[in-house]
């Protein structure tokens, strides 16, 4: 499998792998990675199905944990034997769960709004589980679009992210056919999940993280990142440092000049 990465900064700079949300790409690194591409070689990877990245082979389904054995390949592609390594959403807990498979090549961990993945209390496992394998769970189509305006419209309505913070991400995660412009993901990834990891797996995994480690939470809470969890969770880390921001979910995209220096902040401190 090929996948995509956008870059900044010079070559024998510090390695920072990035990785980025469910449905978003390197785009959403837009605004953030040049005002740390003068300290940082940073590497915005886009995740399989995701972005310019290919695509899984028909018949496989996509599972958080392959994404974390992605990540760790490319990793190992690069040449990166230690590196620092941010995340957001879906990628802030993929990198949580790299940085405990191999803690010793992380040198710092940055999340910004996630901690590990999505749990699961039990209560609506069955459930989950025999929706995921019906046979209509295949995934919502990805309609086409007259104009690149009318995708960051859909964006918009969608996500609730502005217009102009949309933009980065819908403007690299479209690709232009005969009938107008499509998303570039796998429509698969729509898909729900069958089965999540209990919440006290997420805690020990999480034990296991030995780097510096950083996180950066919205306020108000993300609905599905309440505060109490994420606390729980961040006690789990041995050097674990919180910091809330007022903002939505795209908080890089939204103040990148504060996540930037919230940012620099940890990758430097001793």
């Amino acid at each position: 499998m090929r996948l995509r990465a956008q870059l900044w900064g010079h070559a024998d700079a510090p390695p920072l792998l990035a990785l980025h949300g469910w449905l978003d790409n390197a785009g959403s690194f837009a605004r953030l990675a040049p005002l740390l591409a003068d300290r940082w070689r940073f590497i915005a990877l886009e995740l399989p199905g995701h972005g310019h990245s290919e695509h899984l082979p028909a018949g496989m389904h996509y599972h958080f944990v392959d994404y974390v054995r992605s990540v760790l390949a490319a990793a190992d592609t690069l040449g990166l034997q230690r590196y620092g390594l941010l995340g957001h959403s879906l990628g802030a807990g993929i990198a949580s769960l790299v940085a405990a498979a191999q803690p010793e090549r992380i040198d710092r961990l940055l999340l910004i709004e996630g901690l590990g993945p999505i749990g699961d209390d039990g209560h609506l496992t069955l459930r989950r589980f025999r929706d995921a394998m019906a046979a209509h769970a295949t995934g919502r189509s990805l309609r086409a679009f007259p104009s690149i305006e009318k995708a960051i419209s859909a964006r918009t309505m969608a996500s609730g992210l502005p217009g102009d913070q949309a933009r980065p991400i819908v403007e690299r995660g479209l690709r232009e056919t005969t009938d107008g412009w499509h998303w570039r993901s796998d429509p698969r990834l729509n898909r729900p999940s069958p089965l999540r990891i209990a919440e006290s797996q997420i805690h020990a995994l999480l034990q296991g993280i030995e780097a510096p480690a950083a996180l950066l939470l919205s306020q108000p809470d993300t609905p599905y990142l309440p505060g109490t969890q994420m606390q729980a969770r961040a006690n789990c880390v041995s050097d674990m440092a919180v910091t809330h921001m007022d903002g939505g979910h795209h908080l890089h995209l939204e103040h990148p000049a504060a996540v930037a220096a919230w940012a620099i902040e940890h990758l430097q401190r001793a």
